[in-house]
């Protein structure tokens, strides 16, 4: 290990660390990065979308929100010579090749300033969907699983669910094996950093949310070419087939579509066989005209869920 430490400090090139200065947060500021024991700001224009995708990421933050020379302000010392050369899935800045940069010049006003959205820092995983799964919080650089008393389990459950714009909660699981760190929250706040916490392990918990499964499309199709895109949506000529086509993301395997027809109770249901369902009309007349909407249905973790599509909108015009 002393080896690697000595390759490290010998490459005087390299970025040690970085920091955010002078912003409203943690999440933004001015863009300085420590090299040979001094912090060096960075010129706007070796300073892209990328890399500032990793650098919110290192932070725990959300996506770049706004990036801009000047933003923060100027930095006192010198301007750091190198252009970065970021991907964009790097964890740390530090994994980025840099480059030369073009011209030695960075003119003032142009010192980078960095805005990231407010920090997606907390998460439910192995659930098969964004709203259901074991709760972990970012926390020091990484993902840590949370835990809470029994009896206070519910009302973290509110919580994460409400963050996570997630809807209601369903139901609250015994989490895996793994203990967390503990969090006590009253129910009432509107995300876990408002909750009081302590480092104390608990029992880890699993939170299964209302909005478990994302949004279905609604799609037409019609093998004889009848339909044309009207200014309402689509138009349809009277006795030609089309086929409405409901389908959904792989989250869960199973479940049915029920086509539904607005402004009667007539209604369609079927098996999703690979995610989808096709409900065929024969022969279009006055009849068919009208809002459509696809809505799946799903039993998972001993619940059922439902999840609508947006409307499809059908005018049935002349022959």
């Amino acid at each position: 290990s002393s080896k690697k430490l000595i390759e490290c400090s010998t490459n005087s090139f390299s970025p040690e660390s970085v920091r955010l200065v002078d912003g409203a947060g943690f999440c933004s500021g001015r863009v300085e990065v420590k090299s040979n024991q001094s912090w060096a700001s960075v010129c706007e224009a070796d300073f892209d979308r990328q890399d500032a995708e990793v650098v919110c990421g290192e932070f725990g933050c959300g996506a770049p929100a706004a990036l801009q020379g000047g933003l923060y302000g100027e930095g006192e010392g010198q301007t750091w010579d190198k252009e970065f050369q970021c991907k964009g899935n790097e964890s740390l800045l530090l994994d980025c090749d840099t480059s030369d940069r073009e011209n030695n010049t960075c003119l003032p006003g142009n010192a980078v300033g960095l805005t990231c959205s407010e920090p997606d820092d907390v998460r439910l995983v192995g659930g098969g969907s964004r709203c259901a799964g074991g709760v972990e919080w970012y926390d020091q650089g990484e993902w840590r699983t949370v835990g809470a008393d029994d009896w206070n389990q519910r009302d973290v459950a509110v919580v994460v669910c409400r963050q996570l714009g997630c809807g209601s909660t369903v139901s609250v699981l015994p989490g895996n094996t793994t203990r967390g760190f503990g969090v006590y929250c009253d129910g009432s706040e509107s995300s876990l950093r408002e909750c009081s916490r302590s480092y104390h392990l608990r029992p880890g918990l699993t939170v299964i949310c209302s909005d478990l499964l994302v949004q279905p499309d609604i799609f037409l199709t019609d093998p004889m070419g009848g339909v044309f895109r009207g200014h309402q949506g689509p138009e349809m000529f009277r006795g030609y087939n089309f086929t409405i086509t409901c389908s959904t993301l792989p989250q869960y395997p199973g479940g049915s579509f029920l086509l539904t027809f607005t402004g009667s109770n007539r209604t369609q249901t079927q098996p999703a066989v690979n995610h989808s369902a096709a409900f065929l009309f024969p022969a279009a007349d006055d009849s068919h005209q009208g809002n459509y909407s696809c809505v799946y249905d799903n039993y998972v973790f001993s619940h059922n869920f439902s999840s609508e599509s947006e409307l499809l909108s059908l005018t049935i015009t002349g022959n």
